[in-house]
């Protein structure tokens, strides 16, 4: 059987000097609120993998954070768990629209149940 690797339209956060130096909570907050749909990832995870896969699938160009990249990774994923509830297993993580849906689990149930599409909609991510 042939393979033949698809073309994938993530676009990645590289943080800046500014953003390096404040509190991690304040830096995932203000990440969050600067594309319409944001992922925290790792960029090891097939989870994370999944997550990019599912957006770009639907035509949806998310921004995402590989926290494995930043030196102050752990720093955001310690902040990430804190939003999250300290729920095991944080990336990805994702918002949308400045807001947070959650982890995949919480991704997976909104777009079974219909409410993912018009997230995006809403959030100016997918047009159509």
């Amino acid at each position: 059987m042939h393979y033949q690797a698809a073309e994938y339209s993530w676009g990645y956060y590289m943080p800046s000097v500014r953003s390096i130096a404040s509190d991690p909570l304040e830096r995932v907050l203000r990440v969050a609120s600067e594309s319409a749909v944001v992922i925290f990832s790792v960029s090891s995870c097939c989870m994370c993998h999944a997550v990019k896969r599912l957006f770009c699938g639907m035509g949806v160009n998310p921004t995402v954070y590989e926290l494995d990249q930043d030196p102050r990774g752990k720093e955001i994923e310690r902040a990430l768990m804190r939003l999250l509830g300290n729920s095991p297993g944080t990336v990805p993580v994702v918002f949308i629209g400045g807001k947070l849906i959650g982890a995949m689990d919480r991704v997976m149930a909104s777009h079974i149940n219909g409410t993912l599409v018009p997230l995006l909609k809403e959030a100016g991510a997918l047009w159509l």
